[in-house]
């Protein structure tokens, strides 16, 4: 084996992205930005890490059901959208 096979290329360049996107939300603190901007920055990043942890490192891709895993991914994607919506509405816009 030599050793570009043993090196793990996909995991550093997941790390190093992960590393990037850090800063990047970070940098929302840093140069204190507007509560709109940041906040847009915030959540931007926040989906992307997200994705990047699912694919490089908790190998969502590369098992044979792939179907599957994403079906139940864009399950509780949407649990989590319906629970928070749902918490919005009712403790927010639910009152009078």
């Amino acid at each position: 084996m030599s050793l570009k096979e043993l090196f793990p290329a996909k995991y550093v360049t997941g790390f190093i992205f992960s590393l990037v996107l850090t800063v990047a939300a970070l940098s929302v603190w840093y140069f204190d930005l507007s509560y709109q901007v940041g906040l847009s920055i915030l959540i931007v990043t926040a989906f992307i890490q997200a994705g990047v942890q699912l694919i490089m490192f908790m190998h969502v891709g590369e098992s044979e059901d792939k179907i599957s895993i994403y079906t139940h991914t864009y399950y509780a994607v949407a649990m989590g959208l319906i629970i928070v919506i749902g918490t919005l509405f009712t403790m927010i816009w639910g009152y009078q």
